[in-house]
């Protein structure tokens, strides 16, 4: 399982780096820490977020990307 979630976060960071707008976490994450470290970081945010969602059995509701955040 973690090897799906680090390849997955791999696959973000990819994106990130093609449309650094859409990923504004993602993209200042970057601007300090190495590659690896940060697919980690997306790795664990997601197992979070997953979590969550099965415990609690609900739908995800993404926030929407303000001007705020980037």
């Amino acid at each position: 399982m973690r090897r799906i979630l680090i390849v997955g976060a791999l696959a973000v960071l990819r994106q990130a780096r093609a449309h650094p707008e859409k990923y504004p976490w993602v993209t200042q994450l970057l601007a300090r820490k190495p590659p690896k470290v940060v697919a980690v970081a997306i790795a664990n945010k997601t197992a979070r977020i997953a979590w969550a969602v099965l415990t609690k059995k609900e739908s995800y509701r993404a926030h929407p990307i303000t001007a705020a955040a980037a």
